[in-house]
């Protein structure tokens, strides 16, 4: 591929753009591996911009790319492969990235496709909060389209790497594609480990100029001035790396911008979706949500939060003495301090918000639920390891948890109310959901965790004095621009004001906090309780049910000959078709549920166990189950919100039931229509000409008389039509002796028929003797159930 030096960029992303495609992945990739290593910055400078789209997809969606997101390693091997080791941060590409680097080369990323609050504040030209974006929005000259932002080529790269997660939505594929294996997860999880490491310092980017360091990017000013939403300080990059020479830069230096540029990229273009304004504005009800996340967006969110709870508890013991520290600490210590107040907790708490407000309400919240639980859970990646003998046993939370517990508590605290309105919303039932109930109860009963998140709450309903409006968003925030450690304000050791200003900063001076351990909180616990003893008491009910049918079942189920089926009656439940291990798994998740919240908020026990009772009696009065709940009104019974509620998720039902003439009832999914009808004129002939017969025989007190009444009355229907207020001609109707042939019309009755005509013929018995044998089993049964129904009295006339 490498030409003559005098070739013409233009030519070269030609032949670059033809051989897309005229030649296959693997040898694309190794081309460009040759093109990149031989040909000069000034030409590679002219392929960047498109190579990056080519690879991740346009911003618009339309050029999907190399499909990183559904290229994995299990149906493409090769390919997950090579697009793997051409992106690694030792790789190819990211050698081309320093490569232009190297020559401070700026390329246009357009403001449209920034995130909404972002492109907003651009467009109102006022600079956000970010020092990400600061000194590089460039307006357009005189007949430009659009706002731009000069990003240098690692800058773009990510941008790029980044945004592709929202804007290519997944194509259309034949095979299940797990994202956690996509290639596209992995490389987050690679550019992390490597840029943010929770052991030893950041590899130094190789130099293509033998004995000097790559400078950094040079700072650019704005064409127009800006408005800041805070004081303008310099960035992190600016007081580390520019103000030196770069053939002496300090490696360490250097490590520090790629770092805080990747995370800053990651947060704004993952999280940063909704404005604190936007999210107040969300809480309505009638505001159409502006930006839907999908489930793999999610899962790779959790992603970067538990890797960045492992790269903050990967901080080195402070020294014990002051002095030492402010000399000794390195720039990647101080940023492994402050990178989840600094730059991830704002964003990611209204993130939450809106999912918890806005998700459907189905399993696929999961993703959701546990993303929150590892953000609460920062021990779970410390280094430290729990001792070998203590594993089996709950760890009790460590007491050094707590300035990051009060730090955060609305995180614990108003999410956890979130999450107890959808679950009180939800059907508890289904094992996904009772898992994820089960999931946050576990969590939250941790030994010593609720009392650290009472000692929260007592802090911040500590009387305060006097705090200025948003003044606290110092501690917690990035508003003031810049890196992180610029004019880092001094630790305050006011534990009361630290969580305070938490809570304010990100609700507002005139936010009403509600107690995760007040009345109304536990209010809405023991209605959790309380579902959760009624979907206990139905999935044993369904439990029950199906162990009846399962019983039940015999040879001649499969005729369609059971009574429930006959009268076009069904009682079952979705979970009918999960299994008994299903129903077992719920079952246990939600004992356990009720177990944990009970440790967590005191509940009595003997309250629960009132309510359990309760529940129990509820689900079978009288032998019956419960109707919804209704109240009486002049037009009858009329659902009340609870009833509703309860029809949506399963809990309690109306038992409607066919009650006419089997006979006459619909022609059901699993019958033939025709022979449904032919059967039924056949029956009616039969029953019309031997009426009189049929009356005699089961007239009879002997053994005959209750084998036909068994098998040809229905007792209970003529009971049901003498006393119907509806049918007013009772002449007409035909309550006697009947013949029914339309259990034959079953699709499952005629399979059946052709199987055992099948191995008949495989036995050489034939069809005259299967026949014989089919009549004689059916006899056989008929005898059986005639011994041990009641229903075999003398018929009444």
């Amino acid at each position: 591929m490498a030409g003559p030096q005098l070739q013409q960029p233009s030519f070269l992303l030609a032949t670059l753009k033809a051989d897309c495609v005229n030649k296959p992945f693997v040898q694309r990739c190794h081309d460009l591996e040759t093109v990149i290593e031989e040909f000069p910055a000034k030409e590679l400078h002219g392929i960047f911009p498109w190579l990056v789209e080519s690879i991740f997809g346009s911003l618009d969606g339309v050029i999907v790319g190399w499909n990183l997101r559904c290229l994995q390693g299990r149906t493409n091997p090769t390919e997950y492969s090579v697009a793997l080791d051409f992106l690694d941060p030792s790789g190819p590409m990211m050698k081309l990235v320093y490569k232009l680097q190297a020559e401070e080369y700026r390329y246009d990323f357009p403001v449209t496709y920034l995130p909404g609050p972002v492109k907003a504040s651009i467009q109102e030209q006022v600079l956000p909060e970010c020092s990400l974006y600061h000194n590089k929005v460039q307006f357009p000259s005189s007949g430009g389209l659009g706002l731009n932002l000069a990003l240098n080529p690692f800058e773009y790269y990510m941008f790029y790497f980044a945004i592709s997660l929202i804007t290519q939505k997944s194509s259309a594929v034949t095979h299940h594609v797990s994202p956690s294996n996509s290639a596209y997860f992995i490389l987050v999880d690679t550019y992390l480990k490597c840029f943010l490491p929770t052991e030893g310092s950041v590899l130094p980017p190789p130099s293509s100029n033998p004995g000097g360091a790559i400078p950094s990017p040079a700072p650019r000013s704005p064409a127009v001035p800006f408005t800041s939403y805070g004081m303008h300080h310099t960035s992190l990059l600016k007081r580390h790396i520019a103000h030196q020479p770069s053939v002496n830069a300090d490696p360490a230096s250097q490590e520090i911008w790629r770092s805080e540029t990747l995370l800053q990229i990651f947060v704004e273009m993952w999280l940063h979706h909704y404005s604190l304004e936007m999210y107040q504005k969300m809480q309505s009800p009638h505001v159409k949500e502006a930006f839907k996340p999908t489930e793999e967006h999610v899962l790779v969110v959790r992603l970067l939060v538990k890797h960045l709870h492992a790269f903050s508890n990967s901080l080195k013991p402070e020294p014990l003495s002051p002095s030492a520290h402010s000399h000794t600490a390195s720039p990647l210590e101080e940023f492994k301090r402050v990178v989840i107040p600094r730059f991830v907790q704002e964003k990611l708490y209204i993130f939450l918000q809106h999912c918890f407000g806005h998700w459907p309400l189905d399993a696929s919240f999961r993703a959701v639920l546990e993303m929150w639980l590892s953000y609460l859970q920062p021990w779970r990646y410390a280094p430290e390891k729990p001792p070998q003998s203590a594993e089996s046993l709950p760890r009790s939370v460590s007491e050094k948890w707590a300035a990051f517990i009060q730090e955060n508590l609305l995180m614990y605290t108003k999410l956890f109310v979130g999450f107890l309105n959808r679950a009180l919303r939800t059907d508890l039932v289904s094992p996904k959901n009772a898992l994820m109930v089960f999931r946050v109860a576990k969590v939250f009963a941790q030994p010593n965790l609720a009392e650290m998140i009472l000692k929260g709450e007592q802090l911040f309903l500590e009387p305060e004095l006097v705090i200025p409006h948003r003044q606290h968003r110092l501690f917690m925030t990035s508003s003031f621009g810049g890196s992180f450690l610029s004019s880092w304000p001094p630790t305050i050791t006011d534990a009361s004001f630290k969580v305070k200003s938490h809570v304010y900063s990100l609700e507002g001076q005139d936010f009403q906090y509600k107690q995760m351990f007040g009345t109304e909180v536990r209010n809405l616990v023991l209605k959790l309780a309380q579902l959760i003893c009624q979907a206990q008491q139905t999935a044993k009910s369904i439990s029950d049910h199906s162990a009846e049918t399962m019983g039940a079942h015999s040879f001649f189920s499969w005729f369609r000959l059971t009574p429930s089926e006959m009268n076009g009656s069904y009682t079952g439940n979705d979970l009918d078709e999960m299994g008994q291990d299903s129903i077992k798994k719920t079952d246990e998740y939600l004992e356990k549920a009720l177990e944990y919240l009970c440790q967590i908020f005191k509940l009595n026990e003997a309250q629960l166990t009132q309510m359990m009772l309760k529940c129990g009696a509820a689900q079978d009065e009288n032998g019956k189950k419960q109707l919804p709940d209704c109240i009486e009104s002049e037009d009858g019974l009329v659902l009340t919100q609870l009833g509703r509620y309860q029809i949506i998720n399963g809990l309690r039902r109306f038992e409607v039931q066919y009650q006419g003439d089997t006979e006459l009832q619909p022609i059901r999914s699993y019958e033939s229509a025709t022979l449904v009808r032919l059967l039924f004129r056949l029956s009616s002939l039969l029953n019309q000409r031997f009426a009189a017969q049929l009356e005699v025989l089961c007239s009879r007190e002997d053994f005959v008389g209750r084998l036909c009444r068994y098998h040809l009355t229905n007792p209970q229907l003529t009971q049901r039509i003498r006393c119907s207020p509806v049918v007013k001609d009772r002449t007409s109707h035909n309550w006697g002796p009947r013949i029914s042939l339309r259990f034959l019309a079953s699709y499952r009755t005629l399979i059946s028929l052709l199987l055992l005509y099948c191995l008949a013929s495989w036995f050489c018995i034939g069809p005259v003797g299967c026949t014989f044998i089919i009549l004689l089993s059916y006899f056989l049964y008929a005898v059986v159930m005639t011994l041990f129904s009641d229903h075999c009295r003398p018929h009444e006339h």
